[in-house]
């Protein structure tokens, strides 16, 4: 993001999550990284910065049972996991 961008919102982070589930079948994921290129604009190296507040954001909502931080198809713990994960509906089966 460039200088002039302004910082996307927690809420901002929270609405591209909710917008990108919602177009998907109830029992799809969506990687992190899309919800923060929808929110990076037209810089192309921006969206790599957002990954750890797309993250941190996906944490707070798992917690609030909002949506699933998923591994290997499978809920993590917000707390302890690691690696590459995706993010489905909150309440889904694995």
């Amino acid at each position: 993001m460039t200088s002039t961008r302004k910082m996307p919102s927690d809420a901002d982070f929270e609405e591209a999550i909710l917008d990108l589930l919602s177009q998907r079948d109830a029992d799809k994921t969506i990687c992190p990284s899309e919800a923060a290129r929808a929110l990076a604009g037209k810089d192309p190296d921006a969206w790599s910065r957002l990954m750890p507040l797309v993250r941190r954001t996906a944490v707070k909502m798992m917690k609030e049972g909002r949506i699933e931080i998923r591994r290997k198809g499978r809920a993590v713990d917000p707390d302890e996991f690691r690696g590459i994960y995706r993010i489905g509906r909150g309440g889904a089966v694995s």
